[in-house]
Order: C-alpha cells, then structure tokens, then sequence
C-alpha cells in the first residue's frame, strides 16, 4: 500500500518540524491527521497554535471535509473485503469483512470469536481474486488467547506457506488498557511500512472491565473506551483498513423474559461499531452467526462450521 503524500507536503512543516514528527513517532500525513492536537503539543514538542494548524492542514491536504455524496460513494468503491473462509458468512455480511469498517464479534466463551481472528489472519493475506487483500494482518491480543499453531493449521488449508504467513502477522500481548490503545497508536505507523489491511483487538473490552469495575468508575470507563473506539475508526477510515474487535457478553439480573445476556460495554461499544455479529454455539462443530447491527444489512443469521481447517460452510465440515 503507498502513500501520496510525505510530511514535507503539508503547509507549515519545514525539516525541522518534520523531524520533530518522525522522532515521535508520526511519520505520515495520516498518522498526522488523526493525531489529536493536544497530544501533538505533548509528543511533538510544538505550540498548540502550530498543532491545530498543520493538522488541519495534514486534512485539507488528504480532502477530510466536507464533501458530496457521490464522492462518498466513489470513495466506497476503494473498499475492500476479506473472506471469512465460510460463504453463508461471508454472505451475511455482505462480501465478508469490509474495510473502512469495524466489524464486532459478540459471544460466549467458546463460539468461536478467537477462531475467527485466526482465520481473518491468514485470508487477508490471499489475493483479491481469492477473497483477500494481499496484506498483513496486526493482531492485539489481551486475553493469551492467540495460538500461532492455528494459524499453521490454517495456512496449510489454503495451500500457504506456515511460516511466511506467521511473518505477515504482526503480534502484540497487551496487558492493560492503556497499554492497548498505545499499541493502537503505534499502529498508525506501522500500517503504511508494513502493508497492514488487518487490525484485530481481541478482547476489546477485558482490560476495560477487570481495571474499571463497579458503577463508581463506570463513567470513567466508558470516556476511556469511547477514546479508543474512535482512535480504531478512525484507523479504520483513513488507512482503509478493517478493523475487528471481539466482545464478551454478560448477564443482565432485571430480565425475567427472553435472553438474559447482552454485550459487555453498553452504548459506547454499540454505537463505537460499525457491523455487530453475534455468535452461538449450536451443536457439535456448528455455530450460528446473527447479523445484530449494521447501516446497509437486515438482521438475519446463517450457520457455518469449525474445523480443523479453520471456519468453513457446513456442507463442507
């Protein structure tokens, strides 16, 4: 993936400034324009008055504004899709995991979220023609839950090589909440050198819950996620990148009819996604995806297999 414009090209950034910008980390226009001012002034050591200025420059230069419709839709015909190894699924969400997007995964201990990260992992590294983007994936592991052997298992089913698809998958272990949305900043820089289509956060939401329990910080929580949800759209939209995050789902006490379980992180995670799919064990290998939130799809489900080869149809477990 290349990049039209270096930092140079923005008005009011000379080589010293430039310099300045690279030495903390933002080395595109990109990474430039979504940096929030305020953090510019911290990292960067520049006044507010020229942060507000050449960020706002960095959006004019890449055409951040206010635009038509029609450029709206010609701008959606850059996005991409990436397989999901099932058609039912793929189906269901339309082409498959879209970029410019993030895509939530909802569910249980064992439906089959971790699965299908794993699995997004290796097809975004396929061809276009074959479902993929032909790039890297960075996957955000908060749990420990992510085990380069499926990954192995899954790349030998689309004939792949094991361990050139290991290295096209950038890994990181985060331990906290802010330590995740660091690792979701630093990604602004390695999506451009490493030719990333792929974020995955699994969990989104762990770190969240374990470091913020209780109703005492429950706003606290919700500002800090809502931050990181809006730094990983954000990503998503101006890299053209997919964006997939998991979540866990937790019992509601007040409900005496229907489903007691809901998604972990209330609105902010609601509103924070751009698709929502809920995933159910059904029985043995199967599991059901629902499509539970999106601008373009009905709500509707279909059901789809894991095996050995990874997330399949069912006609073919």
């Amino acid at each position: 993936m290349t990049y039209k414009y270096k930092l140079e090209d923005v008005e009011g950034i000379g080589p010293a400034t430039a310099e300045k910008l690279r030495a903390a980390g933002i080395t595109t226009v990109e990474a430039l324009a979504i940096t929030p001012v305020r953090t510019l002034v911290e990292i960067a050591d520049i006044s507010e008055d020229k942060a507000a200025e050449i960020t706002q420059n960095a959006r004019n230069l890449l055409s951040i504004r206010f635009t038509t419709a029609k450029e709206v839709l010609s701008r959606r015909s850059n996005i991409g899709y990436i397989t999901t190894g099932s058609k039912a699924l793929d189906s269901l969400l339309g082409k498959g995991i879209e970029t410019q997007a993030i895509t939530e995964v909802i569910g249980e201990f064992g439906s089959g979220k971790t699965q299908l990260c794993h699995q997004l992992s290796v097809t975004v590294q396929l061809p276009i023609e074959k479902g993929g983007l032909s790039g890297k994936a960075l996957y955000i592991d908060t749990e420990g839950t992510f085990r380069p052997e499926r990954i192995v298992s899954i790349a030998k089913s689309y004939s792949l090589d094991p361990e050139k698809t290991l290295e096209n998958i950038i890994y990181a272990r985060a331990y906290n909440s802010d330590h995740q949305i660091l690792l979701a900043e630093e990604a602004t820089n390695l999506i451009p050198n490493e030719n990333i289509r792929l974020i995955v956060v699994d969990s989104v939401i762990s770190h969240f819950r374990s470091e913020y329990p209780g109703r005492e910080v429950l706003a606290m929580r919700q500002q800090k996620l809502n931050k990181h949800l809006h730094q990983l759209s954000t990503i998503a939209d101006i890299f053209n990148v997919a964006v997939v995050v998991t979540n866990q789902i937790q019992s509601a006490p007040d409900v005496f009819f229907g489903n007691p379980n809901k998604p972990a992180g209330g609105n902010i995670l609601a509103h924070g996604s751009t698709y929502r799919l809920w995933l159910r064990k059904s029985k043995e290998n199967r599991r059901i995806a629902r499509i539970i939130d999106s601008p373009m799809h009905p709500e509707s489900e279909c059901i789809f297999a894991i095996t050995s080869k990874g997330i399949t149809d069912v006609e073919e477990d």
